[in-house]
């Protein structure tokens, strides 16, 4: 694989772990962010929107971004786009509702769905 994941998405972790690299952050949408960034600034490189979908990250809990393995010289624009998002995320504000589960749950859900389309298209690029 070409790739690993950072999440703090329960589902993501269960379903995804098996069959992928996943580092888990038991933390916030941001901590997400964060890790990123800073696998980002030595030299992995974003493979996926870290604002990806269509859900503000001030409305869910989770987020799954894909990273690559290989390491090379600080990609700026990854490192810019994660900071951009952050800066956004930060925006937003905190999220402060307090969820029900099966709010929580349907979170996840998108997340997982959102990198599991983004793997397919990974996979599908690294085949050509």
């Amino acid at each position: 694989m070409k790739y690993f994941l950072i999440s703090n998405n329960p589902l993501a972790r269960d379903t995804l772990s098996a069959e992928h690299e996943l580092v888990f952050v038991d933390g916030s949408f941001l901590d997400v962010l964060y890790e990123a960034r800073d696998r980002c600034h030595i030299g992995h490189m974003l493979l996926s929107h870290p604002l990806s979908g269509s859900v503000k990250p001030n409305e869910t809990l989770y987020k799954t971004v894909m990273i690559s393995k290989k390491t090379g010289p600080t990609d700026l624009d990854s490192v810019l786009l994660l900071e951009k998002a952050i800066e956004t995320a930060k925006k937003f504000g905190r999220v402060r509702r307090n969820w029900q589960q099966r709010e929580l749950d349907d979170f996840q859900v998108v997340d997982l769905t959102l990198i599991q389309s983004a793997i397919e298209s990974c996979n599908e690029s690294y085949e050509t």
